[in-house]
């Protein structure tokens, strides 16, 4: 049982008031003050009179007090704790408490995420195994100081030997950089390639948290709108002819996010030439690059050999889990020295230890064999959730078949208040992605529905759901 910290109790020998009457007072007050919360296990009496360095006894009278007046209670064999029914005085309480406690009832048991992996088939036996064995080896604790700044470099080999040999890039190890998650990577290219009053045009409908990391440099966002072939490179170009400031482009080519079109070739080699004749940097957002059901993933537009200025950015965390923050970006050796000095100031280094333990299992050919088996599995549960699409919602929405990534694009036909039919799916127990989380100014009409994670079951409930509110 948790027991909580030495309580903080001033006994003043001079004062007429009984000691034990003292020390019930200082627990009330604690009480009061929210120190002590209901429910929360007290000392038990020999540790609290050795604490304070009193007699037992004295302490038993204060307990008794306490217990009398109802502040705390006696469980057998237990302990004993602050009541939960507390005598009618004000008590108060965290001020976080009351805001993170949703309302009863409306608890998602079904949720319609932005295209996360499932967990359920993560290699994370074999990565517990990883870990160990790296404990075990010889001279592991030299492994507990510091590490390179850039990322444990073997690690960061085996990164450029990924993107160098399966995306078709041409990099060294001088220019790549290892980060904790691809948001980490937002940030600190932003900061280190804009200043205040620098102008990026986004995809609209597009990636916030990206957006969020280029204000927070002070640039000007300026978006620009997407088709099924992406990001509309000729209104683009009619921004380029008009603004001598925009710095940088950001794009999610090959699933666009959150639409999941792919970027054309045409538009792709418009934009490196644009690139080239502006010198705004491309920063290129390839967050699910593996999961791709076709014969071969695109390759990055930065894998293009006349592309000069660009900023490449990639996770494994879509690869493994969520809760592995390992990501990674690739730009000239010059920026990424600027983004390396930037992270010493919030972060000395990454998560040497999980880097390794990640390179053991990419050596090992497990990495490989999960890719190979998860992505059987999100096609399979792909093909079938558009079963369902079809199904429950054919006459009621469009969308397209993605080529790739873990999430559909569903649109309705006809404007619908998606925001209202949001907070009715959510009393039925099914959470969808607000509208307003894509779009630059007014939300927009359309549902981003991740189906990796949820089984088949969940995934038809959640359908029928959505077609029984959508009716």
């Amino acid at each position: 049982m948790l027991r909580p910290w030495d309580l903080q109790i001033k006994i003043n020998v001079d004062c007429e008031r009984a000691v034990y009457i003292q020390i019930a007072d200082a627990v009330i007050e604690a009480i009061k003050s929210g120190k002590l919360q209901a429910g929360a296990p007290l000392p038990g009496s020999r540790q609290l009179a050795a604490q304070l360095k009193l007699n037992r006894n004295t302490i038993v009278d204060a307990l008794d007090v306490l217990l009398a007046e109802g502040w705390l209670i006696s469980k057998e064999r237990r302990g004993t704790f602050v009541a939960d029914n507390l005598p009618g005085v004000y008590i108060a309480k965290p001020a976080q408490a009351v805001a993170t406690v949703k309302e009863p009832g409306i608890k998602p048991e079904i949720v319609f995420d932005d295209g996360v992996p499932d967990t359920r088939i993560a290699p994370i036996n074999e990565l517990a195994r990883a870990y160990r064995q790296i404990f075990n080896r010889k001279g592991k604790w030299q492994m507990m100081g510091y590490a390179e700044r850039s990322g444990d470099s073997d690690f960061r080999d085996a990164i450029v030997q990924m993107l160098n040999y399966k995306r078709g890039m041409r990099l060294l190890s001088s220019e790549v950089y290892i980060t904790r998650g691809s948001q980490m990577a937002m940030y600190l290219a932003a900061h280190c390639l804009l200043k205040p009053g620098d102008q990026v045009v986004v995809e609209n409908p597009g990636y916030k948290p990206a957006w969020k990391a280029f204000a927070s440099a002070g640039a000007e966002l300026l978006p620009v709108g997407v088709d099924e072939d992406g990001l509309d490179v000729a209104a683009f170009k009619r921004i380029l002819e008009q603004n001598t400031s925009v710095r940088a482009v950001y794009v999610t080519p090959h699933h666009q996010f959150p639409t999941t079109v792919t970027l054309s070739l045409s538009r792709r080699l418009e934009l490196i030439a644009l690139s080239n004749q502006y010198g705004f940097t491309i920063i290129e957002d390839d967050y699910d690059n593996e999961f791709h059901f076709g014969q071969r993933p695109v390759y990055p537009v930065s894998s293009f050999e006349n592309a000069r200025n660009f900023i490449y950015i990639g996770t494994m965390s879509k690869i493994v889990a969520p809760a592995l923050r390992l990501g990674f970006m690739a730009s000239s050796a010059s920026l990424i020295e600027k983004v390396a000095e930037l992270r010493k100031i919030i972060d000395a280094q990454g998560d040497n230890m999980m880097e390794q333990a990640i390179l053991q299992l990419i050596g090992d050919g497990h990495i490989k064999r999960h890719l190979r088996r998860a992505t059987l599995i999100y096609k399979e549960k792909r093909d079938y959730f558009e079963g369902l699409i079809i199904q429950y919602l054919g006459d009621k929405v469009t969308f397209r078949k993605p080529d790739g990534g873990l999430a559909f694009w569903v649109v309705p036909k006809g404007e619908l208040d998606l925001d209202a039919i949001s907070r009715l799916l959510l009393q039925k127990g099914v959470e969808i992605l607000s509208p307003d989380r894509f779009s630059f100014d007014k939300p927009v009409n359309g549902m981003r529905l991740g189906y990796a994670s949820l089984s088949e079951k969940e995934l038809e409930e959640g359908i029928k759901l959505i077609a029984s509110v959508l009716s």
